[in-house]
């Protein structure tokens, strides 16, 4: 039996907005500090492929970038926090510097599911039913459950 979703539940509920769920056979506390402090995000959240951290401020209104190096090639993401809820919340913009001035407003909870697993949902709202579709259409699904296989191998330890 399977205790965590092999793939993450990637839907379209509004125009503008992706909503993703995933659940990770770990607890809540395990799962928050796997989002939360640098040392274990940089092992899982770019495929599992170097990451390097060029700025990384943890709190309301810090800053966040990230560059991801695979295949001869880098990719670069950025944020603001906008809301932190300890082990419960985090809101934050995402830009990626393959779609400049695209900005998304991404809304993370993680529930308990009370048997050693956490649920955890992402919900992503764009400024437009095309932004939300080339997000779609970039390969993030793909990219994300790599991340997600990276993020169970980190939490398997």
């Amino acid at each position: 039996m399977s205790t965590a979703t092999e793939e993450a539940v990637v839907t379209t509920p509004a125009d503008r907005e992706i909503r993703i769920e995933r659940v990770f056979n770990a607890s809540r506390e395990r799962v928050w500090a796997a989002y939360s402090r640098i040392e274990q995000l940089a092992q899982w959240w770019g495929r599992g492929n170097q990451l390097d951290i060029e700025r990384w401020e943890f709190r309301v209104g810090g800053h966040w970038r990230f560059v991801e190096r695979a295949d001869g090639e880098s990719h670069g993401f950025e944020g603001r926090f906008r809301e932190i809820v300890r082990q419960e919340r985090i809101v934050q913009s995402f830009e990626w510097d393959g779609m400049p001035a695209h900005i998304t407003i991404d809304a993370a909870t993680f529930e308990d599911l009370g048997d050693g697993r956490t649920r955890v949902v992402t919900v992503s709202q764009f400024h437009t039913p095309q932004e939300r579709d080339g997000m779609l259409q970039s390969g993030m699904a793909e990219g994300l459950n790599a991340s997600y296989r990276a993020l169970d191998a980190l939490l398997a330890q």
